[in-house]
């Protein structure tokens, strides 16, 4: 439920699960898959090649991300990651 209410703002929320358990699993709607072996490269990318490839408007550092996998192991370290580039 703290999802959905949060979706309802201006959250991008990025699946950091890999694209096989995106097959077999399903996507979360509205949200775009990351895997987390990519993330890092992926925020530090340009906005225009992030648009391209994930179609969706590359996050600014103060922009509200969610990040979600299938246990929550992976979400946490896409957090550390992403503070770690300055994201807040």
């Amino acid at each position: 439920q703290e999802l959905k209410d949060l979706k309802k703002s201006n959250v991008l929320h990025i699946d950091v699960r890999e694209r096989w358990e995106i097959d077999r699993d399903g996507k979360i709607p509205a949200s775009i898959n990351i895997p987390l072996g990519e993330l890092v490269e992926a925020l530090q990318m340009d906005p225009t090649k992030f648009k391209e490839q994930y179609n969706e408007k590359m996050p600014s550092k103060s922009d509200p991300v969610v990040f979600s996998c299938l246990s929550g192991k992976r979400s946490k370290q896409a957090l550390g990651f992403a503070t770690s580039l300055g994201f807040s």
